[in-house]
C-alpha cells in the first residue's frame, strides 16, 4: 500500500471519530469530556496535515526503487578455483570452508 494511502486511511478513521464524537456529544451533551476529546481530535487532524505536507508526493505515488534479480543460472566459474585470486589457491564453499581447512 502506498505511503499516501495509509494517510488516506488515517484521514478516514479521524472522520469517522469525528462523526462518533458529534454522536456522543447528542446523547450525552456538551461534556467537559467530550470537549476534551473533540480538541484532541482537532490536534490529530492539524498533526495528520502537517505530515500529509511533510511527504513527498514523488515518494508516496512511486514508492522505494525496486531491484530486479535475473532468473537465470549463476556462472560455475565463480566457484571454480581458476577464479580465485592469485593468493587463494582454494575456494570457500558458503557456510562450509574450505576442503583443506579445519575449524577451530
Amino acid at each position: 500500500m502506498p505511503l499516501q494511502d495509509d494517510v488516506m486511511a488515517a484521514q478516514r478513521c479521524l472522520d469517522e471519530l469525528d462523526r462518533s464524537l458529534g454522536l456522543l456529544e447528542q446523547r450525552l451533551g456538551s461534556r467537559l469530556e467530550i470537549r476534551r476529546v473533540r480538541t484532541d481530535a482537532g490536534h490529530l487532524r492539524e498533526s495528520l496535515a502537517l505530515l500529509r505536507e511533510a511527504v513527498p508526493a514523488a515518494y508516496s505515488a512511486a514508492g522505494p526503487d525496486l531491484v530486479s534479480i535475473s532468473d537465470a543460472p549463476y556462472d560455475t566459474a565463480l566457484w571454480s578455483s581458476a577464479a580465485s585470486s592469485a593468493a587463494d589457491d582454494y575456494v570457500d564453499d558458503e557456510g562450509i570452508g574450505a576442503r583443506d581447512r579445519h575449524a577451530p
